[in-house]
């Protein structure tokens, strides 16, 4: 994968798996927020086995028929949104793009047009 050091540093987990769903990037957000699971060193490591039922039966369903996955959870009093989607390179289904935004607990909300 390339350089994708633009990410490094930006507010938001973001976390990619390969087709066979193993972690080929995650930026720093994603290394500490899953820290406790082994941050940087599970890169190279299952996606899959990381998760339990049924996240793990949803996450290879989007491996086999890749489409976007959006949801929120909160977990320890912090809402996040949960961004999968396909990882797409030169019309090529490479993987999955996770990306985990944590939501301020009154996020304004604009109807525009």
């Amino acid at each position: 994968m390339n350089s994708m050091s633009y990410l490094d540093e930006v507010d938001i987990a973001v976390t990619i798996c390969n087709v066979e769903g193993i972690i080929v990037y995650m930026n720093q957000k994603s290394a500490k927020t899953f820290a406790d699971d082994g941050g940087f060193d599970l890169i190279g490591k299952s996606l899959i086995d990381c998760h339990p039922e049924p996240a793990r039966s949803k996450l290879l369903d989007l491996l086999a028929s890749p489409r976007k996955n959006v949801y929120t959870i909160e977990k320890s009093g912090v809402k996040k949104m949960i961004y999968q989607l396909p990882w797409i390179e030169n019309g090529t289904f490479k993987g999955l793009i996770e990306l985990s935004l944590p939501l301020p607990a009154d996020i304004p909300h604009f109807k525009r047009g």
